[in-house]
């Protein structure tokens, strides 16, 4: 038997999950369907766990710089017992549940398109067709090509935020979000952690500056960051540990590796290509509208678009709205990027070098905001905290900003908008920033520019 509906979500992360809260409001006859854990990847492996894990460490520091108070003890049960109420014990039944009562079909299985025009969709031993099937499958950690490495013990994010004990050694390869946000954590729980960045500075992407700043923050801790380094074969020692044979020599010795490399978009079994449907390197090419062809349409880490949470919840929306009749398109100017590292890093818009390349002229100015703030001294008696902020000369407009301080996640969203708005420098300028904040370090930092 066919089961029909007005639209069918294929896959169930935080993208999926925008796209079908919201047609089902709408009245919209919506199936889902998920082959794991309603909630994706970011619900249980990523996002939720890894920052419900970061934060305790992140206390203790903080108390060790706040005048006149004890330091507490970390409980590494209590902390995996929050972590796992935090994932809901990978049980998503309630999840399902919530779903069905708002009238939606939860399919739980594998999902291939077998046709189109309409759309049609085979899952779970179940035929379901719809005139519009939105794909967001999300993507998987990508383990890097290195010969040996599958004989010694190698995690992947997923491992690196289930853990169910500390490791006493652990060596990661990648210099990027995992590889820096887990990095802190295993260190701070007492683990002996090296990182190993091919590329010649931590978050390859970023404005260099920061990577280095990271880095330093990393180091600081007693992790050691090794930059420009290359892992040319993996080999198991004969005590069972992992051996990592280094380009132009040397070695390092870990009980776990971590991978942490990268994504690649789950795009294969879903019959795309059988029907005409182009898939490319970076995932499900898609229009600014999320549009892959007519009736199917992609969202999150599938279309290879920034792989955020907050990109995939975005374009959710974007697909939502065209869906129920509102005509709406992608604009990914000003996406935060945010590091919940001790202290944060966040970043937004362009960095010097992607700015150069675009043949812009350009102005930059960084502070140190515990030399120009007084916030940074209420918050800590030894505190730390850099901003950087590249304007756009000839349109005085912000082009993108970076920082790494306290709560950083949260006060970036001020030149997110700034970039987004391109709102004036002068207009920013003329801005009243509360006392004392870290948001006063913007108006320092702009006044700095070059005119």
């Amino acid at each position: 038997m066919v089961e029909r509906f007005d639209a069918i979500v294929i896959g169930m992360g935080p993208g999926g999950e925008t796209v079908a809260s919201r047609l089902a409001a709408a009245g919209r006859r919506v199936a889902v369907v998920e082959k794991e854990l309603i909630g994706g990847e970011c619900g249980y492996y990523a996002c939720i766990p890894s920052k419900a894990l970061l934060r305790p460490p992140e206390v203790r520091s903080e108390a060790r710089g706040a005048a006149g108070t004890a330091e507490p003890a970390l409980d590494w049960e209590g902390i995996r017992a929050y972590r796992d109420t935090m994932v809901r014990h990978r049980d998503d039944s309630r999840q399902v549940a919530g779903y069905e009562e708002q009238g939606v079909t939860v399919v739980k299985g594998e999902a291939r398109l077998t046709g189109r025009d309409p759309w049609r969709v085979a899952a779970a031993g179940r035929e379901l067709t719809a005139p519009e099937v939105v794909l967001a499958t999300g993507s998987s950690p990508l383990v890097p090509p290195v010969e040996g490495l599958d004989s010694v013990e190698v995690w992947t994010n997923r491992e690196a935020t289930a853990l169910e004990e500390v490791p006493s050694s652990v060596a990661v390869i990648g210099g990027g979000a995992v590889a820096v946000e887990m990095g802190q954590f295993l260190t701070r729980m007492g683990a002996r952690v090296v990182l190993l960045e091919r590329g010649g500075h931590l978050l390859g992407r970023e404005d260099p500056r920061l990577g280095a700043a990271v880095a330093e923050a990393l180091r600081a801790d007693g992790a050691e960051v090794r930059t420009g380094t290359a892992v040319q074969r993996a080999r198991r020692s004969p005590g069972g540990s992992a051996v990592l044979e280094l380009d132009g020599g040397g070695e390092v010795s870990a009980e776990v590796v971590l991978a942490a490399t990268g994504r690649v978009p789950n795009t294969s079994g879903l019959g795309l290509e059988e029907l005409g449907v182009p898939v490319g390197r970076r995932g499900v090419e898609v229009d600014d509208r999320c549009r892959a062809a007519e009736g199917l349409w992609a969202v999150g880490d599938a279309t290879g678009t920034a792989l955020l949470t907050h990109v995939a919840k975005y374009q959710g929306r974007v697909v939502a709205d065209n869906l129920l009749g509102r005509e709406r398109r992608t604009d990914y100017t000003g996406v935060p990027r945010v590091l919940f590292t001790d202290p944060e890093a966040a970043a937004v818009g362009l960095t010097p070098d992607q700015a150069r390349e675009m043949g812009l002229e350009t102005s930059y100015a960084e502070i140190d905001l515990t030399a120009e703030l007084a916030r940074p001294w209420t918050y800590s008696t030894a505190p730390t905290g850099r901003l950087g902020v590249l304007a756009d000369r000839r349109h005085r407009v912000l082009l993108g900003a970076w920082a790494l301080a306290p709560m950083a996640g949260e006060w970036i969203h001020f030149a997110a908008l700034a970039v987004r708005e391109r709102i004036p420098i002068d207009r920013l300028t003329d801005g009243i920033a509360q006392f004392p904040t870290y948001s006063e370090g913007y108006l320092v930092a702009l006044e700095r520019l070059e005119p």
